[in-house]
């Protein structure tokens, strides 16, 4: 199975799994909204005779017509029976969608860190040890996946965005959604980005002192910008890409498309930039957000 995109049509049964902290509850509520049944924690025992409520019945309807289930490391036999569970299913011509999500280990220890929770592989070694050794437990679990999610990048927000752009029953017409983000390099790249544009080569703001601790939203630094022959050419130039790669992104079956803007701190120039052409994308038809990772570093 090919494991960087879902398979053809929505799945009716979705197995969610993977890293303590990586936004399994975050899927679990989108895939809620989507109309599926979801149970957290299933003992991986229960998967099979769970997965009978999805087969066709005397009246030949299933009891429940889609379903998503949660199945982790805190289910103790997680590791040793869900393969061959998987093989029991396979055998029954079943054959889940297994969604797999992981984190960078630093995202992961800023979210237990902030939540305080504790790790529920934390042999008593720090939470990095903790981390990691998950990551390496659920290895093969890993290679189990149909589509894998690195929710570093994600908020809550768009992780949700995401996954119903994902498995949402998408309709001829629907507009492609995408989602701008301004970043600073000196920061690293957002991981899910699709198309990434360079801005630094545009005269920078920062080195203006009246203007270096303002930041890209503020008027002052807007009205420098604006003034600035480059940045208007600049702009145009990825607009007219934009343009014309778009409407074959969509062409494609693409519902959702991350740009990503940077500059050397994320301040002032991505920033400028990255609202300029979500202007450009709103007034051509296109469902566009735009987010500043790094605007107020």
């Amino acid at each position: 199975m090919k494991k960087n995109q879902p398979k053809k049509g929505v799945p009716n049964f979705v197995i969610i799994t993977g890293l303590s902290g990586s936004g399994m509850s975050s899927a679990t509520n989108a895939f809620e909204d989507l109309g599926y049944f979801c149970v957290d924690n299933l003992p991986v025992t229960m998967l099979s005779p769970f997965s009978r409520l999805l087969l066709p019945n005397e009246e030949e309807k299933p009891s429940l017509e889609k379903a998503a289930l949660v199945i982790d490391i805190r289910e103790r036999h997680f590791l040793s029976d869900f393969p061959s569970e998987l093989e029991k299913l396979s055998k029954k011509k079943l054959e889940p969608f297994v969604l797999f999500f992981e984190a960078s280990d630093e995202a992961l220890q800023r979210r237990f860190s902030e939540t305080r929770r504790p790790h529920p592989f934390d042999k008593g070694k720090g939470l990095l040890s903790a981390i990691q050794a998950e990551r390496k437990a659920l290895k093969n679990v890993r290679k189990t996946a149909d589509l894998i999610v690195d929710t570093s990048e994600h908020t809550v927000h768009t992780l949700r965005k995401f996954l119903i752009e994902r498995f949402g029953h998408i309709e001829e017409g629907t507009p492609l959604h995408v989602q701008v983000v301004s970043f600073g390099h000196k920061y690293g790249v957002p991981r899910q980005i699709d198309l990434l544009f360079d801005v630094r080569h545009l005269p920078n703001p920062y080195f203006v002192p009246e203007l270096k601790h303002l930041p890209g939203t503020d008027e002052k630094v807007i009205k420098f910008l604006d003034n600035q022959p480059e940045v208007h050419e600049t702009t145009d130039r990825f607009a007219d890409l934009l343009a014309y790669l778009l409407p074959l992104y969509k062409r494609e079956g693409k519902s959702y498309l991350t740009i990503g803007v940077g500059c050397t701190g994320g301040r002032h120039r991505s920033v400028r930039v990255a609202y300029n052409l979500s202007k450009f994308l709103k007034e051509r038809g296109f469902d566009v957000n735009v987010s500043h990772r790094d605007v107020q570093k």
